[in-house]
């Protein structure tokens, strides 16, 4: 029997909905005009289903049938936790990706959204990295796990689109005490303020219609080191006290710089927010939400 899951409007499941990401995508759909009329838009979070599960992920595809999938669901952590449990992050990651994919291949979902990271690509690399590059070595020995469970996901592309987020995201709690910063603040990241990503993530699924992966990055010119990001945040939240560098331990992957000149060619005037204006905006956001944030 043919699916009635494609007809009328566009309701869109988002995996990972209650985490940053899914959280910025929300904001864009439900405050910027982002949701066009008719739409309907599913934010899960575990409380909904654990996609660990397949009889869970099944039900709940069930329940809401959507037409569209926004996959940022995954088991993730830092660095400490991906280096201690390589294992479990591998199998983990391989069962949710399998269980969400398979069921939106079975249940006729038009199209599936995948979020990778930079982390996936191979640490003993050329710079800048491009979308071509994800299986040409090993990635960073810190997540093994992850990165392998990652990439699993593009060798199987061939019916729904993977995007690579070349981004990490801060966190930090200025308080009266000394912060100690791991590592020796060298390695360099290109940073990406969520809503703009939000923005990038809501484009690609209306208007990307390539199945090839395309890289969702700031230019490579806006990388910045880990040390001078850590002193934004601290103007930022006008922090006084003493930050410290702890060199014995690890810094992880020391760059993933990236090249964005695919998304460049679809949108060659898209506007990212400064760093440094963003990350006050996130600052001033976790002051005001310090309570209820999730930390």
């Amino acid at each position: 029997m043919e699916s009635d899951i494609n007809t009328g409007p566009m309701r869109v499941l988002v995996t990972g909905g209650s985490g940053l990401v899914g959280k910025a995508i929300e904001h864009v759909v439900l405050q910027e005009g982002g949701k066009l009329e008719g739409e309907e838009w599913i934010f899960l979070s575990t409380k909904d289903a654990d996609l660990l599960d397949v009889g869970q992920t099944r039900a709940v595809f069930e329940k809401y049938r959507p037409t569209h999938v926004i996959h940022l669901a995954a088991k993730v952590g830092g660095l400490f936790l991906h280096m201690k449990e390589n294992m479990h992050f591998l199998r983990d990651n391989l069962r949710i990706n399998d269980n969400v994919l398979q069921t939106a291949h079975e249940m006729g979902v038009t199209k599936v959204l995948s979020c990778l990271s930079s982390c996936i690509f191979p640490d003993k690399t050329t710079y800048p990295i491009d979308e071509t590059m994800i299986h040409n070595g090993q990635p960073h020995d810190s997540n093994f796990g992850y990165s392998y469970a990652k990439r699993m996901i593009d060798t199987d592309h061939n019916q729904f689109t993977v995007f690579y987020l070349m981004s990490h995201f801060i966190s930090f709690i200025a308080e009266g005490t000394p912060v100690t910063v791991c590592g020796t603040g060298a390695p360099r990241r290109q940073f990406i303020y969520s809503l703009d990503l939000g923005r990038l993530i809501v484009w690609v699924l209306r208007e990307y219609e390539e199945i090839a992966p395309i890289i969702l990055s700031v230019n490579e010119e806006d990388e910045v080191s880990i040390k001078e990001a850590v002193e934004m945040i601290a103007d930022a939240l006008d922090f006084k006290g003493k930050i410290q560098f702890d060199t014995t331990l690890p810094d992880g992957q020391m760059k993933k710089t990236a090249s964005n000149a695919k998304l460049r060619r679809y949108l060659p005037n898209f506007t990212f927010t400064p760093l440094q204006e963003a990350i006050k905006k996130t600052c001033d956001w976790f002051v005001a939400n310090y309570d209820t944030a999730r930390t």
